[in-house]
């Protein structure tokens, strides 16, 4: 069946939509209270920053005195995609791209495609605009079905792979939604995760409108630094760049993006995206031992985590909290509801011992 845009009324500037919290986020589950619980609610990197990018950045500290000068960071951005360094903009971190796009571009009908990373709606919501919804369906596989986005659209904004979804939805079938008057914003923050880079449309000069996003935050484990950046065309960046504050990435956040897109960074970044692959499969082999009970995982999952449908998953979730274990509730994006909780990749180890936890919290809230 195919998804149907869904209006959203006013512009609220709270981040909170038709009873969705847009402002909430994993980092939530782990606070406080949470801190001491083993994170599978966050999806930055286990085990990062490496020494070598720490070294790095500490290195960058002798220069606090002087203005960031991102014209170097910049320029290594636009080697590592093959682009003139007109076509880059560095951010901090992605969400400050969502912001400044919600900003910047002069549009009439933005339309989100659900369930998706929700900083992108909250953005436009607090910039005044209304926003449509296309609502991808469960029964689907969440997968993009091109025909509901509404024709006259002129921003759509899409995850690729989705979060919380973990689809990786194909990258013709992105550019197929690109049209000569519409802004297509395609937000890869997790693609470095997922081997070879498949789908990934960062790069590309041919999709007419295309903004591709990226972040550095979440396989380097730099989500303290925030660093990110934007790939588009010379005129869109001019735009975006206007609405940005002077000086808005730091010096050490420059120094992070020049050493994240280096060659020996990339290597590294695909051999751990081949880890995360590997320990993916055993995460949701794991979870499909639960079939029984109730317990359904999204897939084919490409992304560094899974989005899992179980029956009362806030009260499994809160048992796992008790036994030491955070995952991301579900029912906080638009599109899924209290059933669902999102789980973030682990190593093997961690993997077991949060499945062990799961059995018991099941056992428990169906007893």
């Amino acid at each position: 069946m195919t998804a149907m845009p869904t209006p959203t009324e006013g512009a609220p500037s709270a981040g909170v939509g038709d009873g969705h919290d847009l402002r909430h986020h994993g980092d939530a589950e782990v606070r406080d209270d949470g801190s001491a619980l083993t994170d599978l609610a966050v999806n930055v990197r286990a085990g990062t920053p490496p020494e070598w990018l720490r070294e790095r950045i500490a290195a960058s500290l002798t220069g606090l005195a002087a203005y960031p000068d991102g014209r170097d960071a910049r320029a290594a951005v636009a080697e590592r995609h093959g682009l003139p360094v007109e076509r880059v903009l560095l951010t901090a971190g992605a969400a400050e791209a969502f912001v400044l796009l919600a900003r910047a571009l002069k549009v009439r009908r933005p339309v989100v495609v659900h369930p998706q990373f929700t900083e992108p709606e909250a953005a436009l919501r607090d910039a005044g605009h209304s926003v449509d919804r296309v609502l991808l369906r469960e029964e689907d596989g969440f997968r993009l079905d091109p025909a509901a986005v509404p024709e006259d659209a002129d921003l759509v904004v899409i995850g690729n792979p989705t979060n919380p979804t973990s689809v990786l939805h194909p990258a013709a079938l992105i550019a197929g939604l690109a049209r000569p008057w519409r802004t297509l914003v395609v937000d890869e923050a997790f693609m470095d995760a997922v081997p070879d880079e498949r789908e990934a449309l960062a790069g590309r000069t041919d999709v007419p409108g295309l903004v591709v996003l990226r972040s550095l935050t979440k396989t380097w484990g730099l989500a303290g630094l925030r660093i990110g950046y934007v790939l588009a065309a010379p005129e869109t960046i001019v735009e975006l760049e206007r609405a940005q504050p002077l000086w808005p990435v730091s010096t050490p956040a420059l120094a992070a993006a020049s050493a994240c897109v280096s060659s020996g960074a990339l290597a590294e970044a695909a051999r751990a995206a081949r880890r995360v692959s590997a320990d993916r499969a055993h995460l949701v082999a794991g979870l499909q031992e639960f079939e029984s009970d109730g317990v359904r995982v999204v897939g084919p999952a490409e992304g560094p985590f899974v989005l899992v449908r179980l029956p009362r998953a806030a009260l499994v979730r809160r048992q796992l909290r008790g036994l030491g274990f955070a995952v991301r509730r579900g029912d906080t994006f638009p599109g899924l509801g209290e059933e669902w909780i999102r789980v973030a990749v682990r190593d093997r180890v961690t993997v077991n011992g949060f499945l062990l936890a799961l059995d018991r919290a099941v056992t428990v809230v169906g007893g």
